[in-house]
């Protein structure tokens, strides 16, 4: 073996990408069932326990992800792609419960407004600055 030839053949490759092709596939069919159960079981309101602690943790973690991406963008590190991403998710799943959760309320236009002028263009930003250092 070449110092420069690749660690796995184009044959081993191939079946893992397939076997994680079939995973996530698997996936998709549990979770489509599940979120129907969901949308027509679950009650239209709930008193939360520990509601200060979720949303708290929550932007703990956004906080975090921010942190690594601007940690792994100084350095010039390629994990600066996945912490882009991560936090891009987080951004936009803070989006949709801010939106989902004021629904009804008075500030529902507040949590539309962070969305549309923070969250959003937020997370649109990590997602393009991934996808040019992707593309690199």
């Amino acid at each position: 073996m070449k110092p420069d030839d690749p660690p796995f053949s184009e044959e081993v490759i191939r079946r893992r990408r397939k076997r994680a092709v079939e995973l996530v596939l698997a996936c998709v069919a549990v979770l489509i069932p599940w979120t129907v159960f969901l949308a027509v079981s679950l009650p239209d309101q709930y008193r939360a326990h520990h509601w200060r602690l979720t949303w708290a943790g929550f932007d703990g973690l956004l906080l975090l992800g921010m942190s690594l991406t601007v940690y792994f963008g100084w350095r010039r590190r390629q994990a600066v792609i996945p912490a882009s991403i991560v936090t891009a998710t987080l951004l936009v799943c803070d989006a949709w419960f801010d939106i989902s959760l004021d629904l009804g309320t008075s500030d529902i236009w507040w949590s539309v407004a962070s969305a549309v002028l923070v969250e959003l263009p937020l997370a649109a930003f990590f997602i393009f600055r991934a996808l040019i250092l992707i593309n690199l």
